[in-house]
């Protein structure tokens, strides 16, 4: 079945910076929207960055992050990466990939497969 497993996850002080990466197999990565979500304790999960499979990787941000996080891909890897600078404590969650065959939007519900998540700390 479908994979999806996260990784560069750790703990980073105020203003550090974080590469995730989603390595995703048993799928035609090229025809899917892939997306990353965190979840911090008692919250809902919550949008953070998306980038289609169409036109180079269409990209859409959370405001929270906009500006400071970098969603791409590399299809010839089957891989999806999240640059985070300029971390913050609040970006304190576990991060997850996710994928979805013609989607990208923000809606965690449309998202069919999930990583098992891999936990960023901030420290301020």
């Amino acid at each position: 079945q479908v994979q999806l497993v996260e990784s560069g996850g750790g703990l980073v002080q105020a203003g550090g910076s974080l590469r995730l990466s989603c390595a995703a197999s048993r799928l035609t990565f090229s025809r899917y929207g892939m997306g990353w979500f965190r979840q911090a304790p008692g919250k809902e999960r919550e949008f953070v960055a998306t980038i289609s499979w169409v036109g180079g990787g269409v990209t859409d941000y959370a405001d929270s992050v906009k500006g400071r996080f970098t969603i791409s891909r590399d299809n010839a890897k089957n891989t999806v990466y999240l640059q985070m600078n300029s971390l913050k404590p609040e970006d304190t969650a576990v991060y997850y990939c996710a994928a979805t065959v013609y989607y990208s939007g923000r809606d965690p519900g449309k998202y069919v497969y999930w990583g098992q998540g891999t936990q960023v700390t901030v420290s301020s």
